[in-house]
Order: structure tokens, then C-alpha cells, then sequence
């Protein structure tokens, strides 16, 4: 298309007063009728209303308009309706671009309408500049699976699959234990009603296990997942049980003939099992396993299966299926408390774990119920140590676990059911008793006669003569330093991602936060969403939960990946990279810098290919390529490049030219506006994806163009809404790029390189106000460097 052939046709709207008060939108609108490519201009009062859309709809038609540009709020806000608007008026959705002259401009600089009115008639140009460049582009339509899988089968897992396979969704339930249950299946009872934890768990597990549609695939792993959304092929490996899961019926006859005595993992070691086990006796599918690394192979076993079941020849299996969705339920697992050296964990016997305690309390127990000490003597005064690897930074775990007090509170009071007479004390940092019901329990718990004692101890030690520990901490509700004797003492685990976690998270491409479990796509607006479409998130692997909030989670998870299956498809965005082969080298960067997968690099056949299914479009591949063979669809270098230079036309050296990624620093930019939180209004944003597409070209070619200062605001770390585009833009621009400013004569505090997260909207003010101090103070000193530099990317704003 030719610069003739461009046709702009620009809509400013006034928003009642929201624009009009602070910005002369008349002036505005005749700036723009000055403007390169621009054909028709109106101004409307409300552009998102629907006489505002018809009257776009009657200027792409009388007008003849191959691009609107629409100059009024934020494009977080309403640039889907106007996309929509334009594309019912015939127009290529693509097409459209936003100016944001509201929280941006008019509601951020309330008093100074001269600035204002500048910074307004220079957003309008760049979104001209820009879209006069703008292509057509078609969004990806892929066909989805009606297949699900949920990874895990804990209460959350089995919730999940329960729910997809009721959906009439085929459902394959992966779980790397040999039987289905996890963590629930080894408590006694329940919060907040103490109610029997396996007569809940039990009849779930039954109907995960005979569900038509669930496809259970226990003693198994996931191996490798590629593809996309309504497209992953999936590989699982499946590890021998050395019985044939067949033609074992559960009789038991095995165990009862097997001489090899081993600890019992279910029991946390407190109980022997055989060689020969089943997990438990609700396990599920209810098919014996041997410990093959520990069996003596002495035969009996096989004597005793009159089904013929016993089978030491047994291989891994593999198994590869496709599905449209994926639920990542693993949970999550207790705290090591041997970390803790001050505690005596593994020294002393008369400590042990929240875990153990459950099941020394719980009446299928290794000791029946009966709470007793190693020596065999029953414990009646026991002490409760809160917050054991949670709310520590000396552990690397700052967060709570949300469960912890609870769950020592039901611990205690089973110790009164028990023993009414038995005295027991809780040591607790802050009692947090979050969920419904839990205040009513803590209540009971005090009338009981539970003593809570305020502080957190800081040694465990222990009286030799008689093995009683001795808890020492300052009660600092009474100000005082205790020491004090007891018959038992129970660490309050809190609960940690999975050591599978990581696996999973590279194998999935799933985010983790800076504690290790997943990420979510948004906590609140996408709480079971991953930011990886299609892969969702059940349970205790997003955070810690207890039971009912795991179950909550489950069903949410369930029904956003029943979504695309019912739909049948789904819809990629055409916001895309692609690959021009004539300039590809096939160095593999690109496919280094994609955290999705979405890039082949084949050496043998010479070539560089981009799966648009799966590209998310973040621009980190196109930044860091050293070729320019990439370009990213939408946000093309001749694009941003076009609107830094029509920004940066007048008075570039009293400029901050501000780089924004869409998720975050955007965001927050545009909290600062609907917060009023004032700033100078000579910094111009330029939106990106993501911070991962700012190249050194672009800050240079700013810096070149005479900005005063450039500002690239990425995501905090590890909140990268596409993983790792912050950490790429971190070495590019802030570790890389200074050095080649200062080798270039200009001064490198004029680049920042600054995160803020959509929350912070106030720190974006400050931060502007403080960067506009600097700048006024040395705008003469600076005015007169010059950028000198070689090899720079030579790329020419033309219109399309």
C-alpha cells in the first residue's frame, strides 16, 4: 500500500468531562486534520457509546477509512470494543489503534493545560504514525480436543477429573503415587467439624476410580508436553509395579506370606509394611506394588497369587495421548523440619511433625489412636510449635501457610477429645484462623482450656533423665522468658511446593513465583488461569490451601478448561512473531529467548520456524535477534520506531520517552491516572507487549532522536506475564545497553530502567517526578551530547 493509498480517519472524544475539562479536544481534533494520512476527523462526547461507534461506523464508509485511530481512554479499557466496532463497519480489526489522552494525559496533569494540550496533540500524532503502518492480520483458529488431563490426584485432582468427566470431557488423571488420594488421605479429621478425613475422601476416590469417562493412570509421570492450546500431546510414563494391575484382585494373600519388613510411607515410618504393599486400605485402584530395589526375589509372594498376578519382568510403559486442556493439580508437601536444627527434629524422639502426629491420633494409626511416646508411654502435657518453615526468611519461606493454626487447633483439641485431662499449650507467632468456621473453633478451643502462648520458641531441648523436651521461648504477651517441660512436642509443618514443581514448570512453561509455586495469569481477575492458554490450576500448587479451598479451586479449574472444549476452538491473537528466512542465520537465538516453545530451530534443514498457535506474542525473540529476521506482528520496529520519532519531532531534550509494557508498567500508568496522582506531562509512553520487545535500536534511536531521558518499565521480577521477557530486557537494556551509552557520549543516567507492577500506580508518579528533576537540572549539560554511534539498525518510518 502506498503513502496515497493510507486513509486515517481520527475520533477524539471528549468523555463528558473527563478529557474535555483539562484537554481543549477541539484543538486537538484540527491538530490532527494536519496530520499525515488523516482524511476525516471527529469529535464525539462518548466515543464508546454507541452513537460514538455509529459514527465511526459512517466515517470508515462515507470516508472510505483504511485506519481509525481512536483518542480518548485507555486501550486496556476499550480497545476490544472498538476492534469489534471497526471490523462490523468491514474493517480488519488490526487496524484500529488507541491514543490514551485521559489517564494518561488529561487526568495526570490537571494543571498544566499548555504541557497537557502538547502532550495530547503528540500522542495523536504517534498513534497516526503508527497506525498509517499498521497490517491487516488474521487471528489463529485452532480446532481444540475434547480431551482433558489433570496432573496429580489429590483431593484437588480428583475433584477436577470428577468434574471434566461429568462434563462428558474424556479425562485422563495422572498420579505419580501408586494410589490416588495424596495429603488428605493421610489425616485423621478435617477442619473446621474434626469429621473423619477418609470416610469424606474414601466414597471420592471410588468415583474418581470407576468414573466412565476418567482415564486413571496411577504409579505414573508426565514426561513431555508439547503443542498448544486444544493441542497438547502429551507423554506419560508409567513405572512397573512388578503385579499385573489386571489380574490382581486386592486379595492381600501376598503380603501376608512377604518376610521383608519396611518402613511405611503412608504411616510417616511410624509402622512397618512389607515388600509387597498396598498404599493404604482405601487405596485406589486397590492393586498391590513391590519395592522391587528391596525385595530378596524370594518367590513366595508369587506362590501364594493364585491369580498369577506377581510379574518382576514388568517394563516402564509409555503412553501418548492429546488433549485440549491441562489442570496441574501436584499440591504441595510438608516443610523438612530437620532444617530447623534449633528444634531437636530427627535428635530428639519426643518431637515429631504435625504429619506423624496425624497419624498417631488417627484410630488406623500405627499406635490405634492412642497418643503415645516412643518409650510406649502415653504424653499428657504436649506443646504445639507454630509457623515451622512458613513466615521464616531464614528458610527462604516468607509467606504463611494459612492452614497451620487451624490445623494444630484441631490437632490439640482430638488431644482433648482423647484425654480430657491432657494439657496442652500452643507456641504461635499470630493466630490465623481464616476460614469459615475457624474463629468458632479456636473459641472451643480456648474453653477447652488450650493454652495459646505468644512467641515463637527458640530451641526445643531435652531432659535426659526422663526424654521430656523442654521448650524455651519469650512469651512476649507476659514479657517474660519461659522454660518449660513437656512429654511431647509438635512442629506445625507449613507446606512448600512439590519437589516435582520445578519439573512440571519447565515441562509446562508454567511460571513459578519467588517461592516456587505457580504463577497464576492474574490473582484475582484469573485466579485457575496459568499464563499459558489451555493450562489451568487446581489445589495446593498455586499456593498453600486447605481441603475446601482446594476443592473450590478444582471446580473453578474444571469449568475454565471445560470452556474451550465445549466451544470446540479457539482464537489466537494474530499479535505474533514471524520469521523472514532470507535474513535467518539459524543461530537458535530466538528459540533460546521463547519460553513457549513456539520456535524450531532445524539445523539440518537450514531453517527457523514459528508456530503461531503457541506464540504469545511478547517480542522477546525479534528484540534480541541479531540479524532482524524476526518481527513482531503489530509492534513491528517500523511501527514503534514511527512513533518515537513523531513524538520526539519538537523539543525532544525536555522529553522522557517512557516504554511501558501492556500487563504491568501500563497498567500502572494508568492507575496513576484514574488515582489522579499528578506527574509533569513531558513523558510520552509508548506501549509495548511486553518489556522483552524494547531493543537497544529503540532506546537509541530515542536517544538519537534528542529525548532527554528514556525510562523502560518491565514487570517485578518473576511477574513477567510472559515469564521471562523481563529478565531478557534487563541484560539487553540495563546490564548491555549502559555501556554502549557511555561509549556513545551520552550521559548513562538518562536511561532508566525502572519495574512497576499495575499496583503502583503512585510509584509511576514519582518515579516521573523524580526522573523530571534530574532532567530540568542538567537539560543544558545533557542538550549537548551527541549520539555517535555504528552499525545502527537502519529501518526507515515509512507508511505501509
Amino acid at each position: 500500500m502506498t503513502n496515497d493509498d493510507v486513509r486515517v480517519g481520527v475520533f477524539v472524544c471528549h468523555c463528558g468531562r473527563n478529557i474535555a475539562a483539562t484537554v481543549d479536544v477541539h484543538a486537538v481534533a484540527e491538530y490532527a486534520k494536519t496530520l499525515p494520512n488523516v482524511v476525516y476527523v471527529k469529535e464525539n462526547i462518548y466515543t464508546c457509546a454507541e452513537p460514538g461507534q455509529n459514527e465511526i461506523k459512517a466515517g470508515i464508509k462515507e470516508h472510505n477509512l483504511n485506519r481509525v485511530v481512536v483518542a480518548a481512554c485507555s486501550p486496556k479499557l476499550h480497545e476490544p470494543t472498538f476492534r469489534e466496532c471497526v471490523a462490523e463497519a468491514g474493517l480488519n480489526k488490526y487496524l484500529f489503534e488507541m491514543v490514551n489522552i485521559r489517564e494518561h494525559c488529561s487526568w495526570v496533569h490537571m494543571r498544566d493545560r499548555e504541557n497537557t494540550m502538547k502532550k495530547a496533540c503528540d500522542l495523536v500524532k504517534s498513534g497516526v504514525a503508527k497506525a498509517s503502518r499498521l497490517k491487516p492480520l488474521e487471528d489463529i483458529t485452532v480446532g481444540v480436543e475434547k480431551a482433558a488431563m489433570v496432573i496429580g490426584g489429590g483431593v484437588a485432582g480428583c475433584q477436577a477429573a470428577l468434574d471434566l468427566g461429568s462434563m462428558g470431557f474424556k479425562t485422563y488423571l495422572v498420579e505419580r503415587e501408586p494410589s490416588i488420594g495424596g495429603i488428605m488421605a493421610q489425616l485423621d479429621k478435617t477442619l473446621p467439624t474434626l469429621d473423619c478425613s477418609i470416610c469424606i475422601l474414601g466414597p471420592k476416590l471410588v468415583d474418581t476410580g470407576k468414573h466412565k469417562n476418567i482415564d486413571l493412570i496411577a504409579n505414573a509421570e508426565v514426561k513431555n508436553v508439547s503443542g498448544y492450546v486444544g493441542n497438547f500431546d502429551v507423554e506419560v510414563e508409567i513405572k512397573p509395579r512388578y503385579v499385573d494391575d489386571v489380574k490382581c484382585n486386592g486379595c492381600g494373600a501376598c503380603v501376608d506370606v512377604c518376610p521383608v519388613i519396611l518402613p511405611n510411607k503412608y504411616d510417616m515410618n511410624l509402622k512397618p509394611r512389607k515388600a509387597i504393599y498396598a498404599s493404604f486400605a482405601q487405596a485406589v485402584p486397590l492393586r498391590f506394588n513391590i519395592d522391587v530395589d528391596r525385595c530378596t526375589k524370594c518367590g513366595l509372594c508369587m506362590k501364594a497369587c493364585d491369580k498369577h498376578a506377581i510379574n518382576f519382568n514388568q517394563q516402564p510403559k509409555t503412553r501418548n495421548m492429546r488433549v485440549g486442556t491441562i489442570i496441574v493439580a501436584v499440591g504441595c508437601e510438608p516443610f523438612d523440619a530437620t532444617r530447623k536444627k534449633e528444634y531437636g527434629y530427627g535428635k530428639y524422639e519426643n518431637v515429631i511433625n504435625s504429619m506423624e502426629f496425624e497419624r498417631i491420633i488417627c484410630a488406623s494409626g500405627p499406635t490405634g489412636g492412642e497418643l503415645v511416646r516412643k518409650d510406649g508411654s502415653h504424653a499428657k502435657k504436649v506443646a504445639f510449635i507454630q509457623c515451622v518453615g512458613s513466615r521464616d526468611e531464614k528458610v527462604g519461606n516468607k509467606y504463611c501457610s494459612l492452614y497451620c493454626c487451624a490445623a494444630s487447633i484441631k490437632q490439640a483439641m482430638l488431644i482433648k477429645e482423647h484425654d480430657p485431662d491432657a494439657q496442652v499449650a500452643i507456641f504461635y507467632m499470630d493466630m490465623r484462623t481464616h476460614g469459615k468456621g475457624y474463629e468458632d473453633l479456636y473459641d472451643r478451643a480456648r474453653e477447652a482450656g488450650i493454652m495459646f502462648i505468644r512467641g515463637r520458641p527458640s530451641e526445643i531441648k531435652e531432659n535426659s533423665k526422663n526424654k521430656n523436651v523442654v521448650v524455651v521461648v519469650e512469651n512476649t504477651l507476659m514479657n517474660e522468658i519461659m522454660e518449660e517441660e513437656f512429654d511431647m512436642a509438635v512442629l506445625a509443618l507449613g507446606m512448600q511446593p512439590t519437589e516435582n514443581a520445578k519439573r512440571i514448570s519447565t515441562l509446562l512453561h508454567i511460571p513459578a513465583d519467588t517461592s516456587g509455586f505457580f504463577m497464576e495469569s492474574h490473582p484475582k481477575l484469573k485466579p485457575v488461569d496459568t499464563p499459558i492458554d489451555g493450562i489451568y490450576l487446581a489445589g495446593a500448587s498455586a499456593q498453600p490451601r486447605d481441603i475446601k479451598d482446594s476443592v473450590m479451586s478444582a471446580s473453578a479449574a474444571a469449568a475454565r478448561a471445560g470452556i474451550p472444549m465445549t466451544a470446540g476452538k479457539v482464537s489466537v491473537e494474530g499479535i505474533t512473531s514471524v520469521v523472514d528466512l532470507s535474513k535467518c542465520k539459524v543461530c537458535g537465538i530466538c528459540a533460546q529467548r521463547c519460553p513457549y516453545g513456539a520456535i524450531t530451530v532445524d539445523t539440518q534443514k537450514n531453517t527457523t520456524s514459528v508456530l503461531g498457535a503457541s506464540c504469545k506474542g511478547c517480542g522477546t525473540c525479534v528484540a534480541d535477534c541479531p540479524f532482524g529476521a524476526l518481527e513482531q506482528n503489530h509492534f513491528t520496529d517500523e511501527q514503534i520506531f514511527a512513533q518515537i520519532d513523531a513524538l520526539l519531532e519538537e523539543e525532544p531534550e525536555k522529553k522522557i520517552v517512557s516504554f511501558n509494557c501492556n500487563w504491568c508498567s501500563y497498567a500502572g500508568a494508568d492507575l496513576a491516572g484514574v488515582s489522579r496522582f499528578q506527574y509533569p506531562a513531558n513523558v510520552r509512553i509508548i506501549r509495548v507487549m511486553c518489556s522483552g520487545r524494547v531493543s537497544k535500536d529503540m532506546v537509541l534511536r530515542a536517544f538519537e532522536k534528542g529525548a532527554g531521558m528514556v525510562l523502560v518499565a518491565p514487570c517485578h521480577p518473576a511477574d513477567c506475564h510472559y515469564i521471562s521477557g523481563n529478565v531478557w530486557a534487563k541484560k539487553r537494556i540495563d546490564e548491555q545497553l549502559r555501556a554502549t551509552l557511555q561509549k556513545s557520549g551520552v550521559e548513562p543516567r538518562r536511561l532508566r530502567f525502572f519495574y512497576i507492577s499495575a499496583a503502583e500506580g503512585l510509584i509511576y508518579a514519582n518515579l516521573i517526578n523524580e526522573m523530571n528533576k534530574e532532567l530540568q537540572e542538567n537539560l543544558e549539560k545533557w542538550k549537548g551530547q551527541k549520539l555517535v554511534r555504528a552499525g545502527a539498525k537502519k529501518v526507515e518510518a515509512k507508511p505501509a
